[in-house]
């Protein structure tokens, strides 16, 4: 009889490392655009200004990512960063370009997928929302 991967001990570690580092990854972007942090030393570049559209995103990436990480609102809040990252990539990256290693649009390619995945799946056991008992239907039982 096939083990279901739900009831893996691994499965809830791996699916809570995926979620928090994806948003760790996500919110240096954020930080990027608020507060110029993690220039390039050949791209320097500064924050955004207040209440321009990239000023916007990086508020909607820097509060998103702060609750993917913990995983509580998981599923609306993926829903939302994934369009983000899909008109992220649409927008800035396609038109230089059909592949993303050319257009340099991985990470966004990679995040819109990584968010919809959790907008469908939920964040697991090990967040807020699992521990709240939000997460019904997913690993809870597991173990």
């Amino acid at each position: 009889m096939p083990l279901d991967r739900r009831h893996s001990g691994y499965y809830s570690l791996t699916l809570t490392a995926l979620r928090v580092m994806a948003a760790l990854v996500h919110m240096q972007h954020a930080l990027q655009k608020l507060f110029g942090m993690f220039a390039a030393p050949n791209r320097p570049g500064g924050a955004a200004p207040p209440f321009t559209l990239m000023w916007f995103v990086g508020v909607l990436e820097l509060v998103g990512s702060a609750l993917l990480a913990l995983g509580w609102l998981t599923r609306p809040v993926a829903f939302l960063l994934a369009g983000e990252m899909a008109v992220a990539y649409f927008w800035r990256h396609a038109p230089n370009g059909f592949f993303p290693v050319l257009n340099r649009g991985e990470p966004a390619l990679l995040l819109c997928f990584i968010w919809l995945f959790f907008s469908a799946n939920g964040a697991g056991r090990w967040s807020v929302d699992g521990m709240r008992g939000s997460e019904r239907g997913t690993d809870q039982g597991a173990e």
